[in-house]
């Protein structure tokens, strides 16, 4: 089974390839050497899952999203007040190559422009400026997860025409911002701009701030923790130059862009998202890089001010229907068969707010488990609410489970307009909608019966009565004097056979074919299904233990046929076979002790 999340992704890259507005980066002759039509698109989630779509490894230079990572790296190294002292962290409005220096210190007014890039690119550890470019790849590499190269053709081609970052520098040094030779860190800076990547390395990098500071792969550590949030902080306010306002407020992720066609953006705790295509607009952003980052956090809600929390904490407990059975009391065949298979039925217990990447971590543990499986329920009894792009995931993962012959189905959703209303809005239109159960009971019977196969195979099983399991270990004699004491009766679909509450009327009721369902008053006047009883099961027994008045509600599910025993004729036999009634008593008892067994189970599969 394919993730939903890589069909959307598949989806959206083929939609957009079809955008064409925007123009190569020129002003570096090399850039404009590459494909207009290269496109590309990863995302890596906390736990180092990967998806992508389209030219998600082909190469490309990392460029201005180099910034945000060296001054992590300065960060570290320097620590904050000697870094704030010479690179600030406001916006400057301005566009990525501008001069914006405070006019009292001569800093950079952040160091996601060039003049605040070359300056950090001075300020990591070093005590030469070759030492510092080491620290710079590096550190780089580190929050890649790998080696990261530098093309040279490209660097040749920034620092042969890079005149004006040039003045910059220079002006950097005359205000004492760059201490050393200020031509040796803007080497450095058009190095660190020359470095390949492809989008997973960005989607790698972002996961990793998105992480606190650790690869989600490697586990290394790239930056402290105490300063990744400085470093995101940055990136939301200035990371897309003159466009940051417009990003934060309409997108709402960190993000930094490359002229190379780069983008990155960082939900923390969450995703970490990598884009590459190199038609740019004109403030320098790649064109479909942006509406990219538009529709995921439309369709996924990934605005950061938006209701977030840690993806695996939408999956509680995972148990199977061996443990907790329905509370149906199936016949001996079909027991044995589901005492086989009935691990194949998987609860999963879901809670909270269920957002995209929630979901998308409950649909990755449904398919690590698809081969083991022939339906799951999702319990939603602890969940608060579900985005509608996290709903329209779960209905796509169903109707690919349902391709493979596996069912999805929901249980405890009745009456919750914060869940329902999300699942029914966005159901395709040509999907035959979706079950949903009012509780976990009703739900695993009826994938029990999916997985038996045929859901009549069930309802119209017939036995005979010396097939009943209270009859059973009659001798000959004894079944016979009983099948000319029972009188058969048939009971339609809804018909209430007994009635909590009323008189005891004496009969015993062996089912030949077909269900019933007991049921037991609540407070609130509603009724608990305790039991489902079909072919070779029996009710109304308590009656041979005295009990004078009905405590439970039995009601037909379907059509049910039933081998009805008057109690009296049962003394009336057991007065002149009493072996009859021992048979009797001891079969209840046996009875009562599997069910106390199962009940028992169940609490243990709850606690």
């Amino acid at each position: 089974m394919q993730s939903p999340i890589q069909v959307y992704l598949d989806d959206l890259c083929m939609r957009l390839a079809s955008t064409h507005a925007g123009e190569l980066a020129n002003y570096i002759p090399e850039l404009s050497k590459a494909d207009p039509d290269w496109f590309g698109i990863s995302i890596v989630t906390m736990d180092g899952v990967v998806y992508s779509t389209g030219d998600s490894e082909q190469k490309f230079t990392i460029q201005s999203i180099s910034k945000p990572f060296v001054y992590a790296s300065a960060l570290a190294d320097r620590g904050v007040d000697f870094v704030m002292g010479k690179v600030g962290v406001e916006p400057s409005g301005d566009a990525f190559n501008s001069i914006s220096l405070n006019p009292k210190t001569g800093a950079p007014l952040n160091p996601m422009i060039n003049a605040g890039a070359i300056a950090t690119a001075s300020l990591v550890q070093g005590e030469t400026t070759e030492e510092q470019w080491e620290r710079i790849v590096d550190s780089l590499s580190t929050f890649a997860g790998r080696p990261l190269c530098m093309d040279e053709d490209v660097y040749r081609s920034e620092s042969e025409t890079g005149f004006r970052n040039r003045a910059i520098a220079w002006m950097l040094k005359n205000f004492g911002i760059i201490d050393g030779e200020p031509m040796a860190s803007l080497e450095n800076y058009f190095r660190q701009c020359s470095l390949l990547v492809d989008c997973r390395d960005l989607a790698y990098m972002a996961a990793t701030l998105a992480n606190g500071g650790v690869h989600p792969i490697t586990g290394e550590r790239a930056l402290p923790l105490e300063h990744v949030e400085r470093v995101l902080s940055v990136m939301a306010t200035c990371g897309m130059y003159d466009f940051a306002g417009s990003w934060l407020y309409e997108i709402g992720m960190p993000a930094k862009s490359g002229v190379g066609g780069g983008i990155i953006a960082v939900l923390p705790g969450r995703f970490g998202i990598g884009i590459f295509s190199p038609r740019l607009d004109s403030k320098g952003n790649s064109v479909r890089g942006i509406k990219v980052c538009q529709h995921l956090s439309r369709d996924f809600g990934l605005h950061v001010f938006s209701r977030s929390g840690e993806p695996g904490m939408a999956l509680g407990r995972i148990y199977t229907a061996a443990e907790a059975p329905s509370k149906r009391q199936p016949s001996p065949d079909m027991r044995s068969y589901l005492n086989e298979h009935a691990h194949r039925i998987k609860y999963l217990c879901l809670h909270g707010y269920l957002a995209v990447d929630g979901v998308e971590y409950v649909i990755r543990r449904m398919i690590d488990m698809a081969a083991d499986s022939s339906c799951f329920i999702l319990d939603m009894h602890q969940v608060d609410g579900i985005s509608e792009s996290a709903a329209r995931l779960l209905h796509d993962a169903r109707l690919q489970l349902a391709g493979d012959n596996i069912a999805l189905v929901f249980s405890r959703i009745h009456g919750r307009h914060a869940i329902e209303h999300p699942l029914s809005t966005t159901s395709p239109k040509a999907d035959h909608g979706y079950l949903s159960f009012e509780d976990n009971d009703l739900a695993v019977e009826w994938c029990e019966n999916y997985l038996l196969g045929d859901l009549a195979r069930a309802t119209e099983a017939t036995v005979s009565l010396g097939d009943c399991v209270m009859l059973l270990g009659l001798p000959s004699e004894l079944m016979a004097l009983v099948a000319n004491a029972v009188v058969k009766k048939r009971f339609v679909q809804g018909e209430a056979i007994l009635t909590t509450g009323e008189a005891g009327n004496g009969h015993v009721f062996f089912i030949e074919k077909g269900y019933v369902s007991i049921l037991v008053p609540l407070e609130d006047g509603a009724h608990q299904r305790i039991a489902s009883i079909g072919p070779g099961m029996s009710f109304g027994e308590m009656v041979l233990l005295g009990q004078t008045t009905r405590s439970a509600t039995v009601v037909a599910d379907c059509d049910v046929n039933c081998w009805v025993l008057d109690a009296k004729d049962i003394d009336c036999l057991a007065h002149e076979a009493p072996m009859l009634k021992i048979i009797l008593l001891e079969n209840i008892s046996r009875d009562m002790a599997g069910k106390l067994l199962r009940a028992t189970q169940w609490i243990a599969a709850l606690a």
